[in-house]
């Protein structure tokens, strides 16, 4: 990736942050953008010590403004090749738990935010000769997870738009593509255990583990390695894919 700009949401921790570093260290420049500041401008500062290259904006990907503005910063210092949508939020419940503001807030992030940013990065893309799309999605988006209805209905959307936007800009050499993981370790799964689970952490961890085949949840890096890969010129013939990276979740229950 030695001179090449991406732009990955959400990156001040977990995927995001696996995933800037994982570009940085790949020789890239990274926009770190994230809601948190604070957050985005410490994995700025761990690219840099590092030896690689990167840029902290903070951003909330539900505004259609903001996300512009920020874009248009991004794009004064040059040309960007790579667009990871990462930004998201969860909410656990069934469809009679879930509230209208609930719903409303789920979709604003998940499904607007990536469609902000999308939105934000085409033209320049269209103009700049190509670029490379990658959304993140869920198993979510393909299995009946119980209490996870405006997740999964947030995530089967970033699918759908994954599979619209490759179709539609195959023609001006632009890539796009989703990962759908399941369960992920990074610190959200550790702040909900301590949530709702205190002093039962490991035993709750223990079954959230179990319910991937392969005995344990995903690492933030090996997530990070796959989107490297479809982000990379090596992955130039592949476009409107979803690819699971979950433990063989999907395919090899029972």
């Amino acid at each position: 990736m030695s001179g090449k700009a991406a732009t990955v949401t959400g990156a001040g921790s977990g995927i995001g942050r696996a995933i800037a570093i994982r570009f940085a260290s790949a020789g890239a420049h990274v926009n770190v953008v994230d809601l948190d500041l604070a957050a985005a401008q410490s994995v700025v500062s761990e690219i840099s010590q590092a030896g690689g290259s990167a840029s902290a904006f903070q951003c909330d990907v539900s505004a259609q403004s903001q996300v512009k503005d920020v874009f248009r910063q991004i794009f004064q210092a040059g040309r960007v090749h790579i667009l990871v949508n990462n930004a998201g939020v969860s909410h656990i419940g069934n469809i009679e738990k879930v509230s209208e503001a609930d719903f409303e807030r789920v979709f604003r992030v998940n499904v607007k935010g990536y469609y902000n940013c999308m939105l934000a990065i085409v033209e320049h893309m269209k103009n700049s000769g190509g670029g490379t799309i990658l959304n993140l999605a869920s198993v979510a988006a393909w299995a009946g997870l119980a209490d996870r209805f405006a997740y999964s209905m947030s995530k089967g959307a970033v699918v759908s738009m994954t599979y619209s936007v490759a179709r539609d800009y195959l023609t001006y050499k632009i890539r796009c593509n989703s990962i759908s993981p399941a369960r992920v370790h990074t610190p959200f799964v550790d702040a909900y255990l301590k949530k709702n689970y205190p002093g039962h952490e490991a035993e709750m961890f223990a079954k959230l583990a179990a319910t991937q085949p392969i005995g344990r949840m995903g690492e933030p890096e090996e997530v990070a390695a796959l989107a490297l890969f479809l982000c990379s010129d090596e992955a130039g013939f592949i476009t409107g894919v979803d690819y699971p990276i979950d433990g063989g979740f999907l395919n090899l229950h029972g």
